[in-house]
Formats: structure tokens, C-alpha cells, sequence
């Protein structure tokens, strides 16, 4: 059991937050649903383990903020280190918080590149790359993500069900180098594959 910090009241919690960032691997590319799957079992795990939070990806990054007990997030943790979907997981926050930001998302999945045109303040975290921000540039990011869940609160549109994305390679168009250069060669690959079946039944 945790501790928050109180002077004249203390509390005692066992509600943390997790964040990490890692980077997707050839493992995550190669599956052209790899984050409706993420969001689809992540949703059920995370149901039954209490645990609410929102899964970001862009520019070869994942960031994840995750709200729970110890335990569930220690667990699924675990869980996470052990994912060929990405690599170089790295925390950080882990630490006891008074109220979840997110209570309302078992998990919301976005990319960023969307977000641009309907989110002026996250402009100035593009491209994204986590792993260069300063702490102080990490909390201002997830405040503004909690900004937008508390909108959605307020409008009545709070929804725990994950963004649906037709294919990995369609919601990641904008991601430069070699990730675009990945989507070619399998556009071009699916299109042989197409020509070889319609020259089969031909």
C-alpha cells in the first residue's frame, strides 16, 4: 500500500500511473493491424485489471500512460517487457497519484499525425519523439491529453473503445524514412500478390 501526501490529512492509495515510451519493431510493422490488436486486447486485460489509460503512437514511438493498482501495473509491466511488438522500453513515471486523468478510457489508442489538424497545442511535440523531451515537456503532453478526455467528459462523448484503423500502414502515412519506405514495399508486394491470384484464376 502506497502513501500520498498530505500535511494535515494523509492518505493512503494504492493508485499509480505508469508511463513509458518504446519503439515499434519489424514484428509491429509487419502486421498491418498491429494497433487495433494492441487496443483490442489491451481493452480486455484492462477491464478486468481496473487499469484506464490512452496508447499514442507516432513516428516509430509508442507512449503509454497507464492509471491502476501496484500490482496491475507492475504486472502488466511484466507483460509488456517480454512484447516483440516493440523494443527499448524505457519508464518514465512510476509513481503514486491521487485521482486517475483518464478514468473513463480503458484505453484510448490515437496517432499523432491525426491529432495535428484538430489539436493546435500538440503542434509543438511534432515530429514526435518522446525520448528527447525534458520531464517538465512529458507532463505538458499529458495535459493536454487530459484536457481533451475532460472535453469529452463534458460534451458526453467519453468512449473506453479504441480508434479503428483499416490498416497499420493508413494511419501511419505521414510517418517519414523508413517506415514509409516499409508501406511501399508492401503495397507493392500485396499488389504482385493480387496480379499472381488474378493471373491463377485467369
Amino acid at each position: 500500500m502506497s502513501t500520498a501526501n498530505n500535511a494535515t490529512n494523509p492518505v493512503i492509495t494504492d493508485l499509480c500511473q505508469l508511463v513509458y515510451l518504446s519503439h515499434i519493431t519489424s514484428t509491429g510493422l509487419s502486421n498491418a493491424s498491429t494497433l487495433n490488436d494492441i487496443a483490442e486486447v489491451s481493452i480486455k486485460n484492462n477491464n478486468t485489471d481496473n487499469i484506464t489509460g490512452i496508447l499514442c503512437y507516432g513516428n516509430g514511438y509508442f507512449l503509454q500512460c497507464i492509471e491502476g493498482t501496484e500490482q496491475a501495473l507492475t504486472n502488466l509491466k511484466n507483460r509488456l517487457l517480454v512484447d516483440e511488438r516493440h523494443k527499448d522500453l524505457t519508464i518514465l513515471d512510476f509513481s503514486v497519484i491521487a485521482e486517475r486523468r483518464f478514468s473513463g478510457w480503458s484505453l484510448r489508442s490515437i496517432t499523432l499525425e491525426r491529432w495535428m489538424v484538430n489539436e493546435p497545442k500538440l503542434k509543438s511535440f511534432m515530429p514526435f519523439k518522446p525520448d528527447l523531451w525534458k520531464a517538465d515537456e512529458c507532463k505538458q503532453f499529458l495535459d493536454i491529453l487530459q484536457d481533451y478526455y475532460d472535453e469529452e467528459v463534458r460534451n458526453g462523448d467519453t468512449d473506453s473503445q479504441p480508434i479503428k484503423y483499416s490498416t497499420l500502414g493508413i494511419t501511419l502515412g505521414k510517418v517519414v524514412g523508413q517506415h514509409q519506405a516499409f508501406f511501399l514495399i508492401q503495397a507493392i508486394l500485396g499488389g504482385l500478390i493480387v496480379l499472381a491470384l488474378l493471373w491463377l484464376i485467369l
